[in-house]
């Protein structure tokens, strides 16, 4: 049930049918492997995880997906010796199979042995078979780590053409103009002063819990200062990217969601946002987003950013983090992965750039138009002074602190393209990456400068 549900573009009910599979124990029918959403967030969880399914593992040895699927899954956990001993039997079964190789790659690349895993990738093509794109961004982000930043820049580039004429998809840019200009057309101070009055919040039955730093981010990228550093934090628990307000707002409305807001005014309607907040509230917990004890959680989603003016309305006290950051990093970023969020925009460097500008541009509209606990806090100056940058973030959240996180003792399993860097400490080769691309950045930089300027940043 999970594999289809998947395939149907459904991986919240699906990831549902995954974790029975692990409270159950596991069948030999079951291929949990193949929904990356599997590993639970926090330390015990995450330990029994893919014990668990080492029996299934064992069971279905003979399938290479399942297999690279379970691999991952080691790799994640750090279990570097496991993944390859997986690896290794797959080779003697399956020679030569691509998605094997590929995630022999990925995980050569977390050993840091960068230069096997080029050439790994590399025997991959031949005359008749051209790396595809996800081998080609992989090797790109390889090519990164041993400096030959040309060479990187061409597999990105390579990656993204090719993916964009595999899939036929490119920026939606008529969508995205449409939902930007109606978010911007109804979050203004005259109709927000005739929103009805709040009831208090949905007690969950698991906890009374409410995001408490909402993490409002481009793709950052990098490592994840702000969930590596608030991981460790007794009471408060993990949500990796999950896209619940775009759910929420269309709950029972098939209306926009401007128009769907427009509705509050009318008599059956004036509960629409407690109605929102306690659906999204719902879904935080039926997909096991929370943990015992925690009071609050952080959503990480990208591009939250967009939906600032809903999220303000359905938590009017949460603290808004938004992490910044040079926003040529960003477009680096965005070009050497394979992002769908914001409308396809990351699958052309161009497109990246326009799309990130309107997103900036909509939060300093909500920003003049609404009030906002909201603190823009610098990704170089976390990297710079994590101490600080924490306890500004904590100021916010009216929490205090006797000493800061052991960033690498977090064992959690982010769900997103720096899940690697969250349990790494903090490092600053990601400051500034930017410098290395410059050439490359030039046509957009005219895109991004009236941004860089307003957040105080400079193109060296």
């Amino acid at each position: 049930m999970g594999m289809i549900l998947t395939e149907a573009n459904r991986p919240q009910v699906a990831e549902y049918h995954y974790r029975r599979v692990l409270e159950l124990g596991g069948s030999a029918r079951s291929h949990p492997a193949r929904q990356p959403r599997l590993e639970p967030e926090e330390p015990g969880p995450h330990e029994r995880g893919p014990r668990a399914l080492r029996g299934i593992r064992q069971r279905r040895a003979g399938n290479p997906s399942d297999a690279a699927g379970f691999a991952r899954l080691e790799e994640a956990d750090r279990d570097f010796d496991a993944a390859a001993g997986v690896l290794d039997r797959m080779d003697k079964l399956f020679p030569n199979d691509q998605g094997v190789r590929l995630t022999r790659a990925v995980l050569l690349g977390r050993m840091r042995k960068y230069d096997q895993a080029i050439e790994l990738i590399d025997s991959t093509a031949s005359d008749e078979r051209k790396l595809g794109p996800n081998e080609l961004l992989e090797k790109g982000r390889l090519l990164d780590q041993v400096g030959r930043y040309d060479d990187a820049w061409a597999a990105f580039a390579e990656g993204k053409k090719l993916a964009r004429e595999l899939s036929g998809q490119a920026y939606l840019d008529t969508e995205a103009n449409q939902q930007i200009e109606r978010l911007r057309n109804f979050f203004t101070g005259g109709r927000l002063r005739l929103m009805p009055p709040r009831k208090r919040a949905f007690r969950c039955a698991a906890a009374d819990v409410h995001p408490g730093l909402p993490a409002l981010r481009h793709h950052a990228g990098g490592a994840d200062p702000v969930g590596a550093s608030e991981d460790r934090r007794r009471r408060r628990t993990a949500a990796d990217p999950r896209d619940h307000r775009d759910h929420a707002a269309h709950a029972g409305q098939p209306a926009r969601l401007s128009e769907a807001l427009a509705e509050l005014w009318m008599g059956d309607q004036r509960e629409g946002l407690d109605n929102l907040r306690d659906y999204y509230l719902h879904k935080v917990r039926q997909l096991g987003v929370l943990r015992d004890g925690a009071t609050r959680f952080t959503d990480k989603m990208p591009l939250n950013e967009t939906h600032l003016g809903l999220i303000a309305l359905l938590f009017p006290e949460a603290p808004l983090i938004h992490v910044l950051r040079h926003p040529l990093d960003i477009m680096v970023s965005a070009f050497s992965n394979q992002f769908t969020h914001g409308f396809f925009c990351a699958y052309d460097l161009e497109t990246a750039a326009r799309h990130y500008v309107r997103v900036m541009d909509l939060v300093q509209h909500y920003r003049g138009e609404m009030t906002l606990r909201y603190l823009p806090i610098r990704y170089e100056d976390i990297v710079g002074d994590q101490e600080a940058s924490v306890r500004a973030m904590l100021g916010l959240s009216a929490r205090t602190s006797t000493g800061l996180p052991d960033v690498p003792q977090n064992r959690r399993y982010a769900r997103t393209a720096s899940y690697a860097q969250v349990t790494e400490p903090l490092y600053k080769r990601s400051v500034h990456r930017y410098q290395h691309y410059r050439q490359h950045l030039e046509p957009v930089i005219q895109i991004l400068q009236p941004v860089i300027e307003r957040l105080g940043y400079t193109v060296d």
